[in-house]
């Protein structure tokens, strides 16, 4: 078994989905007694966010480069960053260590298309959801083009990620604003809609809608386990 390198704290409440989808599906994998071979770096989010809402992304990089070059030394054998967000400064990431990095987006569109769907709508923070790097990867290596909601409601999707969820506050009332907004993206021609925010999934579940439902945070946890025990055979 492979060690997996999570970069996690973006944030915490999201980074424990992750260490349990993990490990109970590296228990189905191969018994009820195992567990995944983890190092965990964990992030302070209150400066990430920071660097988010001024801009720095160049300053936002070098931390998270920092965090990678900690989980290599730790004896990783890839990386998983647990945030969509954060995949902005991939590039920063993988240029400072020799490790791969399993990028959320991919196992994303592996599902996406092997449902068969070419549009899809696309519910995160507004930095992923306004910025090209994650719709642009999903088209360029799946032919999937991403749609997102008006900015008025791309700006409640984000401040129910920060000011609720990233704070482990679940409010019905904002499972309702979010599946109001789903319906409206598939009004508008999506097939499916992808969770992109690791955040999202602790307020909708597929029982929540009618039309598939693409949790980003399982799925890159799923590839995460596949690349760790199907790798090392």
């Amino acid at each position: 078994m492979r060690t997996i390198g999570l970069i996690g704290g973006m944030s915490w409440e999201s980074t424990v989905p992750y260490y349990q989808h993990i490990n109970r599906m590296t228990a189905e994998r191969l018994g009820p007694l195992h567990s995944a071979r983890i190092v965990l770096y964990s992030v302070d989010f209150h400066e990430i966010e920071a660097l988010q809402r001024t801009g720095g992304w160049t300053a936002a990089g070098e931390l998270l480069a920092d965090a990678a070059r900690r989980v290599q030394a730790a004896g990783a054998d890839f990386i998983v960053l647990c945030t969509n967000t954060m995949h902005k400064v991939a590039d920063a990431i993988t240029a400072a260590v020799d490790l791969p990095l399993l990028h959320i987006v991919d196992p994303t569109g592996d599902a996406i298309r092997e449902r068969g769907l070419t549009r899809v709508g696309l519910l995160a923070t507004r930095y992923t959801m306004e910025d090209a790097f994650w719709r642009d990867r999903l088209a360029a290596r799946f032919g999937i083009e991403a749609i997102v909601p008006p900015k008025a409601e791309r700006e409640r999707v984000h401040a129910i990620v920060y000011d609720e969820l990233c704070q482990g506050r679940i409010v019905e009332a904002s499972k309702q604003e979010y599946l109001r907004i789903v319906g409206a993206l598939c009004d508008a021609g999506a097939e499916g809609i992808i969770l992109g925010c690791t955040e999202i999934g602790l307020l909708l579940t597929q029982a929540d809608a009618s039309v598939p439902l693409f949790d980003t945070t399982y799925l890159h946890a799923q590839a995460a386990v596949r690349l760790a025990i199907d790798d090392a055979r």
